[in-house]
């Protein structure tokens, strides 16, 4: 007769080794460090907290199969919370194509500051063949000044692999920074530029 304590043992055993056939991959949305710009601009700007749509606001991948199917990929994860991972992208990409500081939850100095806000309505993850962001978002000068509101769709061919992926929306994230800092210094001059193509 075996005893209670060897099956338990062996349940365990067999546990942990499921556990140890399964690599975690964390990935992150923020590109790597780069040569500090200079910071050129003679405002600061504050960008506040992103949203995501709530289907892919989880701790894992979430991808596309097919037209309907969803896929939470327990094996592949965000570093850090999604929000934080697409917030902490823009700002990086925002500091360097500005030349600005994200003075974000410092007190109002004496140079203007723009205040960008940004909701991410899709965050859509086809593994192999595109990663697409729709986002809208504004720009308000502070205090009380020009508003701006637009809306960008950004989708990125990939290849292969969930790295691909990553980095497909690294480079629609960066795309986004890019339409939002074109239009940041007319917004800080008063002006209420024509929102970016795309």
């Amino acid at each position: 007769m075996i005893h209670p304590r060897h099956l338990l043992a062996g349940a365990l055993a067999l546990g942990l080794a499921a556990c140890a056939s399964a690599p975690m991959h964390y990935y992150t949305l923020v590109p790597p460090a780069s040569d500090a710009a200079a910071l050129a601009a003679p405002f600061q700007f504050e960008l506040l907290p992103v949203t995501v749509p709530a289907q892919v606001d989880q701790p894992q991948l979430v991808v596309r199969e097919g037209g309907q199917g969803v896929a939470v990929l327990d094996g592949e994860r965000w570093i850090a919370p999604l929000p934080d991972e697409v917030r902490g992208a823009l700002s990086a990409d925002l500091a360097h194509r500005l030349g600005a500081q994200d003075a974000s939850g410092l007190p109002l100095g004496e140079r203007p500051r723009l205040r960008i806000k940004v909701d991410l309505r899709r965050f859509d993850s086809q593994p192999g063949s595109y990663a697409l962001v729709e986002a809208v978002w504004s720009l308000r000068t502070l205090p009380g000044g020009a508003v701006l509101t637009c809306t960008s769709r950004l989708r990125q061919p990939v290849g292969a692999g969930y790295a691909a992926l990553v980095a497909g929306h690294q480079q629609a994230l960066a795309a986004l920074a890019g339409a939002i800092a074109a239009a940041a210094p007319a917004v800080v001059a008063g002006q209420r530029p024509a929102c970016p193509a795309g």
